[in-house]
């Protein structure tokens, strides 16, 4: 009844559990790794609109998607629209889908007036939202919160303009700007949005089992889930989800077995794609992994040591034989 096909412009998607965009999380080896468990859509990391603009190497990896299956959304951020229309000319070729970002409420992206910061100037939002729209091959969804803060609620406001400008699909997480990740998500508000615009809508915030997707999908009658932080060491919440929502039931947590075997195989992912660097970057995942584990901050603190790939596979499986 919840869990079914979304079409987003013309393209579908198997079902409506989306990985959200995450800067630093949702790299290629995690999205690889996050779709055997079947999320209907992937997400990259943001990718600043300038970089692309200037050609910077280090954002064009972050596009890379050789392998992957697809659909897959490419997340741009930016607030003038000459550059995002050239960012949206460019990941369209490769894109499935063209994200505008309007949510990262990072200091280091809003002082740029990128991001959650356009919430504060929806003149220029509609500016940026429709050079996206004309120049993207693909189709564009916007990911935004539901303000700057609770002087400033735009979620509603947001969504009509994001409707008139062309833009096929949005999600709206449901906090402000100034909450970041504390409190909880305001559903109430992602239902007004629903109820605000014909285009689909996505609900993203505190999704992290079945339940919660249940009552996301229950209380705002949204058209889909983008689960974001949930994932965090947990790939297979979009299996989990999936079973509770067909059967109403949760499949039982993951065997330590199953969870050694996809640490191991994140681990090589990542260093195939990167080398001996990607060792570094592992770490708050194998944190996110190993959380709540018997000796995990231990452990933990073993990990922050290594820097090779084979020391680290070592490591881990001492640690999995003393569980």
């Amino acid at each position: 009844m919840y869990l079914h096909k979304l079409k987003i412009g013309d393209v579908e998607l198997e079902n409506n559990l989306i990985l959200a965009p995450m800067a630093g999380v949702t790299n290629q080896p995690f999205r690889m790794i996050c779709k055997e468990f079947g999320p209907g859509m992937v997400c990259t990391e943001m990718a600043s609109s300038r970089a692309i603009f200037h050609d910077d190497k280090k954002t064009n990896r972050l596009l890379n998607t050789e392998g992957e299956k697809r659909p897959i959304s490419f997340q741009i951020f930016g607030s003038d629209e000459e550059t995002m229309g050239y960012a949206a000319k460019y990941v369209s070729q490769m894109a499935d889908i063209v994200d505008i970002n309007m949510g990262c409420p990072a200091p280091k992206v809003v002082k740029n007036g990128d991001g959650s910061k356009l919430l504060l100037d929806l003149e220029q939002a509609e500016k940026v939202m429709r050079a996206v729209v004309a120049n993207s091959k693909v189709p564009v969804t916007l990911k935004y919160r539901k303000g700057w803060d609770k002087d400033n609620l735009v979620a509603v406001e947001i969504a009509k303009i994001a409707e008139e400008a062309g833009i096929s699909a949005i999600t709206i997480h449901g906090r402000t700007r100034s909450e970041f990740y504390s409190g909880t998500a305001d559903l109430e508000m992602i239902k007004r949005v629903k109820q605000s615009v014909h285009i689909p809508v996505i609900g993203n915030g505190d999704v992290i089992d079945g339940e919660t997707a249940l009552k996301m999908f229950q209380e705002t009658g949204v058209d889909g889930i983008m689960i974001g932080r949930g994932s965090f060491g947990n790939p297979w919440i979009f299996k989990r989800i999936t079973h509770f929502l067909e059967t109403g039931e949760n499949l039982p947590e993951p065997s330590k077995e199953e969870k050694l075997g996809v640490m191991k195989k994140h681990i090589e992912l990542a260093v195939k794609e990167k080398g001996e660097i990607a060792v570094k970057e592992l770490r708050k995942h194998i944190a996110w992994y190993t959380k709540n584990l018997k000796n995990s901050s231990e452990f933990r603190n073993c990990m922050n040591q290594i820097e090779t790939e084979k020391e680290l596979l070592q490591k881990i499986e001492e640690y999995f034989r003393t569980l």
